[in-house]
């Protein structure tokens, strides 16, 4: 199931400031806390999916990401699909502690531990391909931003010389707990934020974040028969991670232009095309467009406007390797709007040869003979 919009899930403007986020996430987190809606399990999801939200748009740096690659930029920014144990130092300015104590942090992997190699972010990456290499396959370059590790500092935040120290207070835990009666309180450490390690001189060039902005330029190899909407993923593309964690992945999703004459329905092909009444009535070969160049097509005597032709074989190829789907062509009688003299004086000599026809409703029974031996002839 895919996630609402994580400020509609906050109910806030995407212009909103750090304290109407903040506001907004506070009034939903007193409303739906499991502790005044014991047994609730909607108000467990809602005040989830809030405490998601708030751990997105709270962070700049998280926010911006979204805002430019939606969920998957933001994907491994909760330690694996959790909520960022960071929110819980919200949760005891809201309650007081009631969130530890009651053991909430466990329903959001509060207790594990921050500090150590964290996996980095996954991307989005949009790409528009003509509908031509959408039925043929291509291989194209594109050039993304994401982070990679800092080569000034080799990714540990740390100026050179020195080298991340171990956090005094939390002895590199990265949660301090404390003794409540029964219950153990497990909260972020606020002097290395959860790292496990501070860093005295931080790297000039990365701010001590051990990540810096590059353009990376890949080959993306698009198959045969790839669809609208379907995506590619590119494992180990994606944002670089923490403290030596590995790369989050790219996923490119994939956007087909229309075809001029040609309409997708699966992997079968469909086109109309128009012919004159006189075709229809004498027969003829007609040549139709198809993704490997024109297909030639014969279309019988007496053919009716509206009849379809099945080409088999010749629509799109699966992108799992299995088969071609068939190419669908539907004639259109054409009546023309302007007639010569000369033309106008044959169809009237046309029409004394053919027989008189009266107005008769046509029986349902009538279409479907008519179809069925259509379907034999031409299926």
């Amino acid at each position: 199931m895919s996630k609402r919009d994580f400020y509609d899930v906050l109910g806030v403007s995407r212009t909103a400031s750090e304290q109407d986020i903040k506001s907004a996430y506070r009034k939903l987190a007193l409303q739906y806390h499991p502790d005044r809606n014991p047994g609730d399990k909607a108000a467990e999801e809602r005040f989830k999916e809030a405490a998601e939200a708030y751990a997105v748009l709270a962070d700049p740096d998280k926010r911006a990401r979204y805002e430019r690659f939606g969920h998957a930029g933001v994907s491994g920014a909760a330690g694996g699909g959790g909520v960022d144990p960071t929110i819980f130092a919200d949760f005891q300015d809201i309650f007081g502690g009631l969130g530890d104590i009651f053991g909430f942090g466990d329903i959001f992997g509060g207790g594990r531990r921050r500090g150590g190699p964290q996996r980095g972010a996954d991307l989005r990456y949009d790409m528009e391909i003509a509908f031509e290499q959408s039925a043929k396959g291509a291989e194209t370059a594109i050039q993304i931003p994401r982070h990679e590790a800092c080569e000034t500092c080799q990714g540990s935040g740390a100026a050179p010389g020195s080298t991340p120290t171990t956090c005094p207070q939390c002895r590199g835990a990265g949660q301090l707990r404390y003794q409540q009666g029964f219950f153990t309180v497990a909260r972020t450490c606020g002097q290395c934020r959860g790292a496990g390690k501070v860093i005295a001189k931080p790297c000039a060039a990365c701010h001590g974040q051990g990540t810096t902005e590059q353009q990376r330029k890949l080959t993306v190899k698009i198959p045969a028969g790839i669809a609208s909407g379907q995506r590619l993923r590119l494992t180990g593309e994606g944002e670089a991670g923490t403290q030596g964690g590995p790369h989050g992945d790219l996923y490119v999703v994939i956007h087909v232009r229309d075809h001029e004459f040609l309409h997708r329905d699966g992997n079968d092909l469909h086109c109309e095309i128009p012919l004159s009444i006189t075709t229809l009535a004498l027969g003829s070969e007609i040549t139709v467009p198809g993704i490997d160049g024109n297909e030639t097509l014969r279309v019988p005597e007496g053919t009716q406007t509206g009849a379809t032709f099945r080409l088999k074989g010749k629509g799109m190829p699966d992108v799992g390797g299995r088969g071609k789907g068939d190419l669908l062509v539907t004639v259109q009688a054409v009546t023309p709007k302007k007639l010569t003299r000369e033309q106008r004086k044959l169809l009237e000599q046309l029409a004394e040869t053919l027989p008189a026809q009266k107005f008769e409703p046509r029986r349902r029974e009538d279409d479907a003979e008519d179809r069925g031996l259509f379907g034999k002839i031409f299926g």
